[in-house]
């Protein structure tokens, strides 16, 4: 299967300016309008405004299935390290987990479709806003995604540091664990640093508290349960030589069975209430809900599994993979529909920085492979009807 090059040249020219240009999650309007200009000068019907700065565009081809393909659009806020030419011009915001790649594989995989039609059923496009911890997959979903465009079932692909380029890693249920966030309130009673014997010492209590927090993966839970505690973030006073009031703990929760979220949710509430009483501190906690494990339907990841080996070659394809304890809001839509979620690799010949990382940068090497993907699965799923 060869792709025509200037519809190569388009996507690496979309990919480095997505890249130069990027825009923070529910921002993407610069991105969005973008993307709905190329999807509509292709011939696709383009439906703008799902969950702010949402895209769907729309290829039907006669009767059969119906699937939706899923691209992330928002950046992180991080400032670029790269030295690329094409590097963010965007102080303090850069796509530093891929989503440039990912929106331009979907966008020159839909116009190649819609010039190919090699296929017989309708395909939804959804370019997604605010993947990064904003929730903007359940957002569409709660607004009437598979409302307004039933499904029979969506995917999405996640470029990969750590696999080689050119090869594909997919499970039949749990990719990525689930998130929760929380932020605990040590409340005691402030005093001179001097004469802590007058006051009752929060900070005392946060480096405990801490700590603790850690035995519980490793000695509440079962050790083939899988659970990582995260405290990310500390906050609390003001003046050097005075003990603080009060000391608030951010953090995260991340989880792959649903028990075992609950269990260290409950244990947690239990050391923040607990813990700090015999030092005569408070202790409070908020819990900000986040996405649930990202799940495969198992028929689906059979399929994405089956389209992998014919199109990268079996040896390329790595099945029942470990899960990343990272966590995805595609998970949302796999709540809501049958799919499946996977990885391509983004490693070459020198390794890739990693997600999140202030040096990371696309591996252009990935849009021709991403794009031969999508199409084969679309073609493989959607079989042309014969007459």
């Amino acid at each position: 299967m060869t792709l025509p090059a200037s519809l190569l040249a388009d996507a690496l020219r979309w990919r480095r300016q997505l890249h130069q240009r990027p825009e923070l999650g529910y921002q993407e309007h610069q991105t969005s309008s973008q993307v709905a200009e190329i999807l509509e000068q292709a011939g696709l019907q383009v439906f703008r405004g799902l969950a702010g700065t949402g895209v769907i565009a729309t290829l039907e081809n006669g009767p059969g299935p119906v699937i939706g393909l899923r691209a992330d659009m928002d950046a992180l806020p991080i400032t670029e390290k790269g030295e690329s030419a094409w590097r963010s011009t965007t102080p303090g915001v850069m796509h530093a987990c891929g989503h440039d790649g990912h929106t331009a594989i979907l966008l020159a995989t839909a116009c190649h479709l819609a010039t190919t039609r090699c296929f017989s059923g309708t395909v939804h496009f959804i370019f997604q806003p605010a993947e990064e911890n904003l929730g903007g997959a359940r957002k569409m979903v709660e607004e009437g995604l598979f409302q307004r465009f039933p499904m029979d079932a969506v995917y999405a692909l996640h470029n990969w540091p750590g696999l080689p380029v050119g090869s594909l890693a997919v499970n039949s249920d749990a990719m990525m664990a689930s998130l929760d966030s929380f932020e605990i309130t040590l409340q005691g009673k402030s005093c001179h640093a001097a004469m802590p014997e007058s006051g009752a010492d929060p900070m005392v209590v946060a480096a405990e508290l801490i700590l603790a927090l850690q035995t519980i993966p490793s000695r509440r839970l079962s050790p083939l349960a899988s659970a990582v505690i995260s405290v990310t973030q500390i906050h609390g006073g003001e003046a050097i030589n005075v003990i603080a009031d009060s000391i608030q703990l951010r953090g995260t929760v991340r989880c792959l069975q649903g028990d075992v979220r609950d269990r260290v949710k409950q244990l947690i509430n239990e050391f923040v209430t607990t813990l700090p009483q015999p030092f005569g501190v408070s202790g409070s906690i908020e819990w900000l809900p986040g996405y649930p494990v990202t799940r495969n339907h198992a028929p689906s990841a059979e399929q994405v599994r089956a389209v992998a080996e014919k199109t990268l070659g079996a040896e390329k394809v790595q099945w029942q993979v470990n899960p990343s304890m990272a966590s995805e809001d595609f998970a949302c839509m796999l709540e809501a529909c049958p799919g499946a979620y996977f990885w391509l690799g983004a490693d070459g010949v020198t390794p890739s920085a990693p997600l999140h990382n202030a040096h990371f940068d696309f591996n252009d090497d990935l849009l021709p492979i991403g794009i031969q993907f999508w199409q084969e699965l679309v073609e493989q799923l959607l079989p042309r009807r014969s007459n």
